[in-house]
């Protein structure tokens, strides 16, 4: 599986066997340079125009927006899990979904834009996770210590933290990686590249701590 980051919560994930994701898109008006992806399938965790801008993903892609389970091909399959886009049950900004990716032996998870803690039956379904995509930036979503404390409560293997500021978004009042990134031993951290190459049989030979 090799899991590039286009920016913000925007990654592409290519299969072994050529298959390309895509999660959460973006447009201009989040502040990154928008970049053409091509894809069979965007995952979508809501419809805020930061996360949804399908339009710039090429090769008429399946889209999944929903909660459920999505197999896309016989050892590619997608669980949409539902979640709130706050800490108040999404009064304020509504409802996300965590997407768990399984193939390859792998089990792969972009939790959108988590707003709160998980629930019992979120930590189930996300448990001993391979590679976690997950929020770090606070205010529109967990901040850097709750997004700590979820990854190790999952027994994350790998993390890449996503959605903080750079200088893209600079006007967003949300923080920097490095928020998150201090939480961890620097022998524990990679910050170069854009691209993470992870296969079953060399899990344990990545830093904790992935930045793209």
């Amino acid at each position: 599986m090799l899991i590039r980051h286009i920016g913000h919560a925007e990654f592409h994930l290519l299969t072994e066997s050529g298959t390309g994701i895509v999660t959460d898109p973006y447009d201009a008006a989040c502040g990154y340079p928008v970049t053409p992806v091509a894809a069979d399938t965007v995952l979508v965790s809501h419809h805020h125009s930061d996360h949804d801008a399908v339009e710039n993903v090429t090769g008429h892609p399946r889209i999944i927006d929903t909660e459920g389970i999505h197999t896309l091909e016989r050892d590619l399959r997608v669980t949409g899990i539902p979640a709130f886009h706050d800490d108040a049950g999404g009064s304020k900004r509504g409802k996300t979904l965590l997407f768990l990716i399984e193939t390859e032996g792998l089990r792969i998870a972009h939790l959108g834009d988590l707003g709160d803690s998980l629930t019992a039956e979120q930590s189930r379904l996300l448990k001993d996770t391979d590679v976690l995509m997950i929020p770090v930036g606070g205010f529109y979503t967990i901040d850097a210590k709750k997004a700590r404390d979820i990854a190790e409560s999952l027994a994350a293997k790998i993390i890449i933290p996503m959605h903080y500021r750079t200088e893209y978004n600079a006007d967003w009042p949300i923080e920097g990686v490095r928020a998150f990134t201090d939480l961890y031993q620097p022998e524990e951290i990679r910050q170069d590249g854009n691209a993470l190459r992870v296969t079953r049989e060399d899990l344990k030979c990545h830093p904790r701590v992935v930045v793209l």
